[in-house]
């Protein structure tokens, strides 16, 4: 009984994901304000009421893609933290580009969705973005020179850069695979942003505490 309620689990998992992937593939060129119940159990291959054992609503299901296209942006700043270089920013954009490129679908989603129709889905990606500001805010604070920062600098800057990044990540998505030097501008103004924001980090001073 445990294997076959184990084996039923499996199937429910791998329908789940399923209707989660056809959904980013169907997404490539629309919205998901426009895409039917329909157009995904068809691409899947099961009925439309089975939808229903995977999830509520569309607004559902995007909500879970903002949560599986979110992990991509959360690994990349976990790569940018454990592979320092001699340029950091240099090597962060380098990140960003790669992991963009290798996710561009989940990236295009999200990009297209923070002001898309569906407002679950836009407060789950609104809800993402700061605790990506928070957690970036926590890895800020253990530089040297930014220990004596209140905590509400810290997330200023760590949302200026996150700011930033999905700048990139929008004006990459714009540019053909087959246009590198495009690719080479979108680079370059990146790393100008980021330098540019980390020299006024630089000379940044927290106001004292009020008492």
């Amino acid at each position: 009984m445990t294997e076959s309620a184990g084996t039923r689990q499996e199937r429910k998992q791998r329908t789940r994901q399923a209707l989660l992937d056809a959904a980013l593939r169907l997404l490539a060129e629309g919205s998901l304000a426009g895409l039917s119940l329909r157009e995904v159990t068809r691409e899947v291959g099961i009925v439309p009421t089975g939808f229903y054992r995977h999830f509520a609503s569309m607004d559902e299901l995007g909500v879970a893609l903002v949560e599986e296209s979110m992990r991509s942006l959360r690994a990349m700043l976990r790569d940018a933290r454990r592979k320092p270089t001699d340029d950091a920013i240099k090597g962060s954009v380098a990140i960003l580009v790669g992991q963009a490129r290798r996710h561009e679908a989940h990236f295009r989603f999200v990009v297209r969705e923070r002001h898309g129709g569906f407002s679950d889905v836009r407060r789950a990606i609104a809800a993402e973005l700061r605790l990506l500001g928070s957690e970036l805010a926590t890895d800020l604070g253990r530089f040297p020179g930014m220990r004596t920062w209140n905590s509400d600098d810290l997330r200023m800057a760590a949302d200026l850069m996150v700011g930033a990044m999905l700048s990139t990540v929008t004006a990459m998505l714009d540019v053909a695979a087959h246009h590198p030097e495009d690719l080479a501008d979108v680079v370059s103004v990146a790393e100008r942003q980021l330098r540019l924001i980390a020299l006024g980090m630089a000379h940044w001073r927290s106001p004292p505490a009020a008492f």
